[in-house]
Protein backbone atom coordinates (compact mmCIF):
# COMPACT_ATOMS: atom_id res chain seq x y z
CA UNK A 1 0.00 0.00 0.00
CA UNK A 2 1.54 3.03 -1.14
CA UNK A 3 -0.13 6.70 -0.04
CA UNK A 4 0.81 9.92 -1.84
CA UNK A 5 0.71 12.62 0.35
CA UNK A 6 -0.18 16.53 -0.68
CA UNK A 7 -0.13 18.07 3.10
CA UNK A 8 1.47 21.32 2.50
CA UNK A 9 4.95 20.41 1.68
CA UNK A 10 6.98 23.00 0.62
CA UNK A 11 10.50 23.90 1.01
CA UNK A 12 9.71 27.41 1.90
CA UNK A 13 8.23 29.13 4.72
CA UNK A 14 5.60 31.54 3.32
CA UNK A 15 3.69 33.89 4.91
CA UNK A 16 0.28 31.91 6.11
CA UNK A 17 -0.60 30.05 9.15
CA UNK A 18 1.15 27.25 10.63
CA UNK A 19 1.22 24.26 8.70
CA UNK A 20 4.67 22.35 9.03
CA UNK A 21 3.18 20.39 11.55
CA UNK A 22 0.76 18.17 9.51
CA UNK A 23 2.84 16.49 7.25
CA UNK A 24 4.57 15.55 10.16
CA UNK A 25 1.86 13.76 11.97
CA UNK A 26 0.70 12.19 8.61
CA UNK A 27 4.02 10.71 7.13
CA UNK A 28 5.00 9.51 11.02
CA UNK A 29 1.51 8.07 11.26
CA UNK A 30 1.54 6.36 8.04
CA UNK A 31 4.69 4.15 8.63
CA UNK A 32 3.37 3.10 11.89
CA UNK A 33 0.44 1.91 10.04
CA UNK A 34 2.36 -0.17 7.83
CA UNK A 35 1.86 2.22 4.61
CA UNK A 36 4.36 3.70 2.59
CA UNK A 37 3.56 7.43 1.48
CA UNK A 38 5.65 9.45 -1.32
CA UNK A 39 5.35 12.80 -2.30
CA UNK A 40 5.56 14.72 -5.55
CA UNK A 41 9.50 16.37 -6.01
CA UNK A 42 9.39 20.46 -5.88
CA UNK A 43 5.87 20.24 -5.18
CA UNK A 44 5.17 23.05 -3.31
CA UNK A 45 1.65 22.57 -1.71
CA UNK A 46 1.83 25.22 0.65
CA UNK A 47 2.23 27.99 -1.61
CA UNK A 48 -1.36 27.45 -3.07
CA UNK A 49 -2.98 29.19 -0.05
CA UNK A 50 -0.66 32.45 -0.18
CA UNK A 51 -2.97 35.19 -1.51
CA UNK A 52 -2.48 36.21 -5.57
CA UNK A 53 -4.52 37.26 -8.28
CA UNK A 54 -6.03 34.60 -10.18
CA UNK A 55 -3.53 34.70 -12.98
CA UNK A 56 -0.86 33.58 -10.22
CA UNK A 57 -3.27 30.96 -8.62
CA UNK A 58 -3.37 29.89 -12.37
CA UNK A 59 -0.02 29.28 -12.69
CA UNK A 60 0.63 27.91 -9.25
CA UNK A 61 -2.12 25.37 -10.23
CA UNK A 62 -0.71 24.57 -13.26
CA UNK A 63 2.44 23.90 -12.19
CA UNK A 64 2.18 21.95 -8.73
CA UNK A 65 -0.62 19.94 -10.49
CA UNK A 66 0.84 19.56 -13.86
CA UNK A 67 4.01 18.21 -11.99
CA UNK A 68 2.37 15.79 -9.77
CA UNK A 69 0.18 14.23 -13.07
CA UNK A 70 3.21 13.24 -14.45
CA UNK A 71 4.50 12.04 -11.62
CA UNK A 72 1.80 9.81 -10.58
CA UNK A 73 1.94 8.64 -14.11
CA UNK A 74 5.06 7.37 -13.63
CA UNK A 75 5.08 6.42 -9.42
CA UNK A 76 1.61 5.01 -9.28
CA UNK A 77 -0.13 4.74 -6.12
CA UNK A 78 -3.32 3.71 -4.45
CA UNK A 79 -4.37 6.43 -2.50
CA UNK A 80 -4.14 9.92 -3.39
CA UNK A 81 -4.00 11.88 0.26
CA UNK A 82 -4.19 15.52 0.41
CA UNK A 83 -5.29 18.63 2.63
CA UNK A 84 -6.31 20.36 0.11
CA UNK A 85 -8.66 24.10 0.47
CA UNK A 86 -11.16 25.11 -2.18
CA UNK A 87 -9.03 27.36 -4.29
CA UNK A 88 -6.31 25.06 -4.52
CA UNK A 89 -8.38 22.06 -5.97
CA UNK A 90 -7.71 21.89 -9.78
CA UNK A 91 -11.08 19.62 -10.51
CA UNK A 92 -9.42 18.23 -14.19
CA UNK A 93 -6.12 17.22 -12.52
CA UNK A 94 -7.93 15.33 -9.98
CA UNK A 95 -10.31 13.60 -12.95
CA UNK A 96 -7.03 12.61 -14.76
CA UNK A 97 -5.80 11.20 -11.34
CA UNK A 98 -8.93 9.46 -10.81
CA UNK A 99 -8.66 7.93 -14.21
CA UNK A 100 -6.29 6.23 -13.52
CA UNK A 101 -7.45 4.09 -11.02
CA UNK A 102 -6.45 6.30 -7.89
CA UNK A 103 -8.96 7.49 -5.87
CA UNK A 104 -8.74 11.19 -4.29
CA UNK A 105 -9.28 11.52 -0.67
CA UNK A 106 -9.27 15.28 0.98
CA UNK A 107 -8.60 16.09 4.18
CA UNK A 108 -10.54 19.39 5.72
CA UNK A 109 -10.97 20.70 9.10
CA UNK A 110 -12.52 24.06 9.11
CA UNK A 111 -15.66 23.22 6.85
CA UNK A 112 -18.07 25.12 9.61
CA UNK A 113 -15.23 28.40 10.32
CA UNK A 114 -15.32 28.76 6.53
CA UNK A 115 -18.21 27.68 4.63
CA UNK A 116 -22.13 27.12 5.19
CA UNK A 117 -22.71 24.76 2.42
CA UNK A 118 -20.13 22.37 0.76
CA UNK A 119 -17.69 23.94 -1.61
CA UNK A 120 -18.35 22.38 -5.23
CA UNK A 121 -14.18 21.96 -5.64
CA UNK A 122 -14.89 19.51 -3.02
CA UNK A 123 -17.12 17.20 -4.49
CA UNK A 124 -15.10 16.17 -6.94
CA UNK A 125 -13.07 14.09 -4.16
CA UNK A 126 -13.54 9.83 -3.73
CA UNK A 127 -14.01 10.27 0.03
CA UNK A 128 -13.32 13.49 2.45
CA UNK A 129 -12.01 12.87 5.72
CA UNK A 130 -14.48 15.07 8.02
CA UNK A 131 -13.37 15.86 11.72
CA UNK A 132 -15.97 18.27 12.17
CA UNK A 133 -18.92 16.64 14.15
CA UNK A 134 -21.49 19.64 12.68
CA UNK A 135 -19.81 19.66 8.77
CA UNK A 136 -21.39 15.73 8.23
CA UNK A 137 -24.02 17.45 7.09
CA UNK A 138 -22.94 19.14 4.49
CA UNK A 139 -21.93 15.79 2.94
CA UNK A 140 -25.50 14.22 3.53
CA UNK A 141 -27.02 16.88 1.90
CA UNK A 142 -24.54 16.93 -1.06
CA UNK A 143 -24.84 13.10 -0.86
CA UNK A 144 -20.97 12.88 -1.38
CA UNK A 145 -18.97 10.19 0.69
CA UNK A 146 -17.03 10.99 3.75
CA UNK A 147 -15.79 9.79 7.08
CA UNK A 148 -15.90 11.45 10.07
CA UNK A 149 -12.56 10.98 11.75
CA UNK A 150 -10.76 12.65 14.78
CA UNK A 151 -8.40 15.02 13.87
CA UNK A 152 -5.02 13.77 12.45
CA UNK A 153 -2.46 14.09 15.58
CA UNK A 154 0.98 11.19 15.99
CA UNK A 155 2.65 11.51 19.22
CA UNK A 156 6.13 9.99 19.53
CA UNK A 157 6.17 6.58 21.35
CA UNK A 158 8.19 7.56 23.69
CA UNK A 159 6.02 10.66 24.76
CA UNK A 160 3.28 7.82 24.97
CA UNK A 161 3.65 7.98 28.59
CA UNK A 162 1.00 9.13 31.81
CA UNK A 163 1.94 12.96 32.32
CA UNK A 164 4.16 13.79 35.75
CA UNK A 165 2.40 16.84 36.94
CA UNK A 166 5.13 19.19 38.18
CA UNK A 167 3.36 22.68 37.21
CA UNK A 168 0.49 23.91 39.65
CA UNK A 169 -0.70 25.89 36.96
CA UNK A 170 -3.60 26.05 34.55
CA UNK A 171 -2.04 26.25 31.02
CA UNK A 172 -3.64 27.36 27.74
CA UNK A 173 -1.15 27.12 24.64
CA UNK A 174 -2.54 28.98 21.38
CA UNK A 175 -2.24 32.08 19.37
CA UNK A 176 -4.37 34.82 20.18
CA UNK A 177 -8.01 36.06 18.84
CA UNK A 178 -10.76 38.14 19.46
CA UNK A 179 -12.62 35.29 20.96
CA UNK A 180 -10.08 33.65 23.19
CA UNK A 181 -9.18 37.41 24.79
CA UNK A 182 -12.61 37.63 25.78
CA UNK A 183 -12.85 34.42 27.21
CA UNK A 184 -9.64 34.48 29.28
CA UNK A 185 -10.62 38.25 30.55
CA UNK A 186 -14.02 37.11 31.58
CA UNK A 187 -12.46 34.32 33.33
CA UNK A 188 -9.87 36.45 34.95
CA UNK A 189 -12.36 39.34 35.96
CA UNK A 190 -14.38 36.66 37.88
CA UNK A 191 -11.54 34.91 39.62
CA UNK A 192 -8.36 37.12 39.44
CA UNK A 193 -6.48 34.65 41.63
CA UNK A 194 -6.58 31.40 38.93
CA UNK A 195 -3.64 29.94 38.40
CA UNK A 196 -3.92 30.49 34.78
CA UNK A 197 -1.01 30.94 32.45
CA UNK A 198 -1.15 31.74 28.59
CA UNK A 199 1.05 30.72 25.95
CA UNK A 200 1.22 31.52 22.38
CA UNK A 201 1.97 33.55 19.17
CA UNK A 202 0.92 37.54 19.73
CA UNK A 203 -0.59 37.15 23.31
CA UNK A 204 2.23 39.31 24.58
CA UNK A 205 2.27 42.38 22.20
CA UNK A 206 -1.23 42.53 22.72
CA UNK A 207 -1.95 42.24 18.85
CA UNK A 208 -5.13 42.11 17.40
CA UNK A 209 -6.68 40.94 14.14
CA UNK A 210 -7.98 44.32 12.90
CA UNK A 211 -5.92 46.59 11.34
CA UNK A 212 -6.27 50.57 10.13
CA UNK A 213 -6.61 50.63 5.91
CA UNK A 214 -3.47 51.83 4.82
CA UNK A 215 -2.91 54.82 2.45
CA UNK A 216 -3.63 52.92 -0.43
CA UNK A 217 -7.09 51.81 0.99
CA UNK A 218 -9.23 54.51 -1.11
CA UNK A 219 -12.65 54.97 -0.18
CA UNK A 220 -13.93 53.74 -3.52
CA UNK A 221 -11.46 50.31 -2.48
CA UNK A 222 -13.55 50.22 0.76
CA UNK A 223 -16.75 50.66 -1.16
CA UNK A 224 -16.14 47.58 -3.13
CA UNK A 225 -14.70 45.51 -1.03
CA UNK A 226 -17.48 46.13 1.69
CA UNK A 227 -19.73 45.72 -1.31
CA UNK A 228 -18.54 42.03 -2.04
CA UNK A 229 -18.55 41.09 1.73
CA UNK A 230 -22.12 42.11 2.15
CA UNK A 231 -22.44 39.68 -1.30
CA UNK A 232 -20.71 36.94 -0.27
CA UNK A 233 -21.39 36.47 3.53
CA UNK A 234 -24.87 38.77 3.95
CA UNK A 235 -25.96 42.00 5.86
CA UNK A 236 -25.70 40.29 9.23
CA UNK A 237 -22.26 38.81 8.88
CA UNK A 238 -21.23 42.52 7.86
CA UNK A 239 -22.30 44.06 10.85
CA UNK A 240 -21.16 41.48 13.34
CA UNK A 241 -17.74 42.80 11.11
CA UNK A 242 -18.31 46.29 12.31
CA UNK A 243 -18.84 44.91 15.47
CA UNK A 244 -15.90 43.12 16.11
CA UNK A 245 -13.75 46.08 14.98
CA UNK A 246 -15.19 48.03 17.39
CA UNK A 247 -15.14 45.22 20.58
CA UNK A 248 -11.51 44.53 19.05
CA UNK A 249 -10.63 48.67 19.55
CA UNK A 250 -11.90 48.38 23.05
CA UNK A 251 -10.62 45.99 24.33
CA UNK A 252 -8.95 46.18 27.87
CA UNK A 253 -5.58 43.82 27.10
CA UNK A 254 -5.36 43.66 31.07
CA UNK A 255 -3.90 39.72 30.69
CA UNK A 256 -0.34 40.91 31.00
CA UNK A 257 0.49 39.19 34.56
CA UNK A 258 -0.28 35.79 33.12
CA UNK A 259 0.94 35.92 29.38
CA UNK A 260 4.08 34.50 28.16
CA UNK A 261 5.47 33.99 24.35
CA UNK A 262 5.14 31.09 21.91
CA UNK A 263 6.70 27.66 23.83
CA UNK A 264 9.58 25.49 21.39
CA UNK A 265 8.63 22.07 21.08
CA UNK A 266 9.86 20.59 23.80
CA UNK A 267 8.42 23.17 26.50
CA UNK A 268 5.39 22.75 24.61
CA UNK A 269 4.82 18.84 25.59
CA UNK A 270 6.49 19.39 28.75
CA UNK A 271 3.68 21.96 29.72
CA UNK A 272 1.03 20.13 27.94
CA UNK A 273 2.13 16.90 30.69
CA UNK A 274 3.55 18.54 33.81
CA UNK A 275 0.57 21.34 33.85
CA UNK A 276 -1.90 20.50 36.98
CA UNK A 277 -4.41 21.15 33.89
CA UNK A 278 -4.14 21.83 30.46
CA UNK A 279 -6.54 23.85 28.85
CA UNK A 280 -8.62 23.77 25.31
CA UNK A 281 -10.42 26.28 23.96
CA UNK A 282 -13.12 25.83 21.04
CA UNK A 283 -14.70 28.81 20.27
CA UNK A 284 -13.30 30.52 17.20
CA UNK A 285 -14.35 34.14 15.72
CA UNK A 286 -16.51 34.43 12.83
CA UNK A 287 -19.01 36.68 11.51
CA UNK A 288 -21.33 34.31 11.14
CA UNK A 289 -21.70 34.46 15.15
CA UNK A 290 -22.52 36.83 17.49
CA UNK A 291 -19.10 37.81 19.37
CA UNK A 292 -21.19 36.48 22.82
CA UNK A 293 -22.50 33.70 21.07
CA UNK A 294 -19.53 32.16 19.59
CA UNK A 295 -19.78 28.93 17.17
CA UNK A 296 -17.29 25.81 18.55
CA UNK A 297 -16.08 22.40 16.84
CA UNK A 298 -13.55 20.22 18.53
CA UNK A 299 -9.71 21.32 18.19
CA UNK A 300 -6.48 18.92 17.19
CA UNK A 301 -5.49 19.81 20.77
CA UNK A 302 -8.56 17.48 21.98
CA UNK A 303 -6.82 15.04 20.63
CA UNK A 304 -2.96 15.65 21.03
CA UNK A 305 -3.37 16.78 24.42
CA UNK A 306 -5.09 13.98 25.66
CA UNK A 307 -1.97 11.76 23.70
CA UNK A 308 0.65 13.37 25.19
CA UNK A 309 -1.09 12.17 28.79
CA UNK A 310 -2.71 15.68 30.30
CA UNK A 311 -5.42 16.47 32.43
CA UNK A 312 -7.42 17.68 29.88
CA UNK A 313 -10.65 20.43 30.40
CA UNK A 314 -11.49 21.99 26.66
CA UNK A 315 -14.69 24.01 25.91
CA UNK A 316 -17.68 21.63 24.73
CA UNK A 317 -18.19 21.25 21.37
CA UNK A 318 -21.05 18.79 19.20
CA UNK A 319 -19.00 15.46 18.47
CA UNK A 320 -16.76 15.71 21.48
CA UNK A 321 -18.81 12.61 23.61
CA UNK A 322 -18.65 10.53 20.94
CA UNK A 323 -14.71 11.10 21.27
CA UNK A 324 -14.43 10.67 25.28
CA UNK A 325 -16.57 9.77 27.99
CA UNK A 326 -16.64 13.15 29.47
CA UNK A 327 -16.21 12.91 33.18
CA UNK A 328 -13.43 10.30 33.37
CA UNK A 329 -11.79 10.63 30.47
CA UNK A 330 -11.50 14.46 29.79
CA UNK A 331 -13.50 17.25 31.23
CA UNK A 332 -15.15 20.17 29.69
CA UNK A 333 -17.04 23.82 30.13
CA UNK A 334 -19.50 25.71 28.42
CA UNK A 335 -18.22 29.18 29.67
CA UNK A 336 -16.73 31.67 31.62
CA UNK A 337 -18.45 30.08 34.82
CA UNK A 338 -18.12 26.21 34.02
CA UNK A 339 -14.53 26.64 33.37
CA UNK A 340 -13.86 28.70 36.87
CA UNK A 341 -15.86 25.72 38.55
CA UNK A 342 -14.21 22.75 36.69
CA UNK A 343 -10.72 24.30 37.22
CA UNK A 344 -11.17 24.69 40.99
CA UNK A 345 -13.08 21.00 41.44
CA UNK A 346 -10.32 19.56 39.81
CA UNK A 347 -7.59 21.85 41.81
CA UNK A 348 -9.04 20.12 44.58
CA UNK A 349 -8.96 16.40 43.26
CA UNK A 350 -5.69 15.34 42.57
CA UNK A 351 -6.99 11.43 42.61
CA UNK A 352 -9.76 12.47 39.35
CA UNK A 353 -6.79 14.72 37.70
CA UNK A 354 -4.86 11.57 37.60
CA UNK A 355 -7.94 9.39 36.39
CA UNK A 356 -8.11 11.89 33.40
CA UNK A 357 -5.06 12.10 32.68
CA UNK A 358 -5.03 7.95 31.90
CA UNK A 359 -8.25 7.46 31.10
CA UNK A 360 -8.00 10.18 28.10
CA UNK A 361 -4.59 9.12 27.47
CA UNK A 362 -5.75 5.01 27.18
CA UNK A 363 -8.84 6.46 25.19
CA UNK A 364 -6.48 8.79 22.86
CA UNK A 365 -3.90 6.07 21.97
CA UNK A 366 -6.56 3.30 21.20
CA UNK A 367 -9.47 5.14 19.12
CA UNK A 368 -7.86 8.03 17.61
CA UNK A 369 -5.10 7.34 15.94
CA UNK A 370 -3.89 8.17 12.27
CA UNK A 371 -3.37 4.31 11.57
CA UNK A 372 -7.09 3.33 13.02
CA UNK A 373 -8.49 6.48 10.48
CA UNK A 374 -6.11 5.29 7.52
CA UNK A 375 -7.42 1.94 8.03
CA UNK A 376 -11.32 3.12 7.77
CA UNK A 377 -10.09 4.70 4.89
CA UNK A 378 -8.95 1.90 3.13
CA UNK A 379 -12.29 -0.54 3.90
CA UNK A 380 -14.29 2.60 3.04
CA UNK A 381 -12.57 2.49 -0.31
CA UNK A 382 -12.47 -1.37 -0.46
CA UNK A 383 -8.70 -1.72 -0.62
Amino acid sequence: MNIFLSFFQSEYRHPIPAYDFWQYYLKNGIEEAGVKWAECPGADWALGLVPKDKHGQQKWKDDTWGKTVEWLKKNPADIFLSYLYPQQVDISAVKEIQKMGIPCVNFFCDHIRDFKTLPPEFKVFDLTWVPEYQAVDFYKKAKRPFLNLPMPMWVEPKRRVAGEEKLEQVTFIGSRDIQRVLLFEEVMHLDPKLPLKIYGNSWEQGGTAFREPGSGYTLSKKVKYNLDFIKKHGLAAYYRKVEHRGIQKKLKNNLGPVVNSSPGFEDYNLLTTRSMITLGVNRYPSFNFPSSKPGTYSRLRDIEAPMLGACYLTEYASGIAELYDIGSEIATYRNADEMIGKIRQLEADPALRKKLRTNGQKRALRDHTIPNSINKIRQALNL
